[in-house]
């Protein structure tokens, strides 16, 4: 379970140290930067995952997701005593650092912009300006770091891992593209790397399932045994088949007649492997498919198949899932999602206070709420020496 985010340097996040526990809100006013905490920690996800230049170029490139505000730090431009003002020219450039302690591991990545032609720690200049560079990576053991701690460190192109107390070098060429995941942690003398690697490969984000009257979850598909609900929900028959096969086939009924009382969900098989939904409700002569759902009957539907998983994953976050449900479909999402919680940690972003007080009913929810000041986002209400525990890598530089 992950007990610390740390964000630097992100868009609207300057400097953003939140603590995690099983269960947890993020909500907040419109514009506090919900999204951008959200679309950061996929950021870090991609770095096990499918790599992390084709998010990053996606969205414009690492610089255009640098922090942009001002660089005062004394609180004189947010009493309003002195103007904003940008970095010092001729100061060092501009870092994001993104990074994670756990009740295992804790992992930190520092990245940079491309050095410009002519630059003495290249060879010879590149033309991807837009892809971003590895500076530091880091993997220690326990919640946060500490120089006792440290596995494994990436500085540029050199990676050295401890053994027994000393330092022994991996690598001194690794590409400043490429992530600590990419090559190494696939033999046995690296097992943490090959942890946190599968650790944050398993993390699942929903935030957009497609339920519009052409979209694939409202036509028959061809069934296979589906483990995890794709991120588009496209495979929503065949997970919620699978659900009542081998996994917790009364939660599903119960959390389905928790909504829709008296309601139950089949899957139909036909001809040639395809699978379709049925939605039968009291008071109908026939089920209705798919295709005859509203779109918030269909979102919460597809919300039971993820959360509702035979394979829990370690972390699971939903970007607004309350989005096209009728609020009175709020206080049994808040219970689905509860009951989900038992099993794996999980993250709710959301702006709706119905879902913060269904999540919050006896229960230990941690609600962080965000706020913007002088456009940079913070928890409202933490103090410095509330903030958990934490050190980059690099000391802070």
């Amino acid at each position: 379970m992950l007990t610390t985010l740390a964000i630097n340097n992100y868009r609207s996040v300057r400097d953003l140290v939140m603590p995690l526990t099983r269960l947890n809100l993020i909500t907040g006013a419109n514009g506090s930067g919900k999204s951008n905490l959200y679309k950061a920690l996929r950021l870090l996800a991609s770095t096990a995952r499918e790599g992390i230049i084709a998010p990053l170029v996606h969205e414009g490139g690492l610089t255009s997701l640098m922090w942009a505000g001002t660089d005062d730090r004394s609180g004189r431009v947010r009493r309003g005593e002195v103007p904003a003002y940008g970095r010092t020219r001729g100061g060092p450039a501009p870092r994001l650092r993104l990074g994670f302690g756990s009740e295992s591991f804790g992992y930190a990545v520092c990245m940079g912009i491309v050095a410009p032609p002519g630059n003495a720690t290249h060879q010879r200049a590149s033309s991807f300006q837009l892809d971003p560079e590895f500076k530091r990576e880091t993997i220690w053991a326990g919640p946060y770091l500490r120089p006792a701690s440290v596995l494994i460190e990436r500085e540029g192109n050199v990676v050295r891992r401890r053994n027994q107390g000393d330092w022994e070098l991996v690598t001194e060429h690794l590409p400043r593209y490429e992530s600590l995941f990419s090559q190494v942690g696939r033999d046995a003398q690296s097992p943490e790397v090959f942890a946190v690697r599968e650790a944050m490969r398993g993390w699942r984000f929903y935030d957009h399932f497609r339920v519009d009257s052409a979209s694939p979850i409202r036509q028959p598909q061809v069934g296979t045994r589906t483990l995890i609900l794709h991120h588009d929900g496209h495979d929503l028959a065949a997970a919620w088949q699978t659900i009542r096969e081998i996994g917790d086939v009364q939660a599903l009924d119960e959390a389905v007649s928790d909504a829709f009382p008296g309601a139950s969900v089949d899957i139909a098989t036909q001809a040639g492997g395809f699978f379709s939904l049925q939605f039968f409700q009291e008071g109908l002569l026939r089920p209705l498919t798919a295709a005859e759902l509203s779109d918030g009957t269909l979102r919460y539907l597809l919300l039971c198949a993820a959360l509702l998983t035979p394979r829990p994953p370690e972390l699971m976050i939903l970007n607004e899932p309350e989005s096209s449900l009728h609020a009175d479909l709020t206080p049994a999402l808040g219970r689905l999602i509860r009951q989900a919680a038992r099993h794996t940690q999980i993250w709710v972003i959301s702006h709706s206070t119905r879902l913060a007080a269904a999540l919050d009913d006896e229960s230990e929810c941690n609600t962080i709420v965000l706020d913007k000041v002088t456009s940079e986002t913070t928890i409202l209400g933490q103090r410095v020496l509330e903030r958990p525990a934490w050190h980059w890598p690099d000391g802070g530089k």
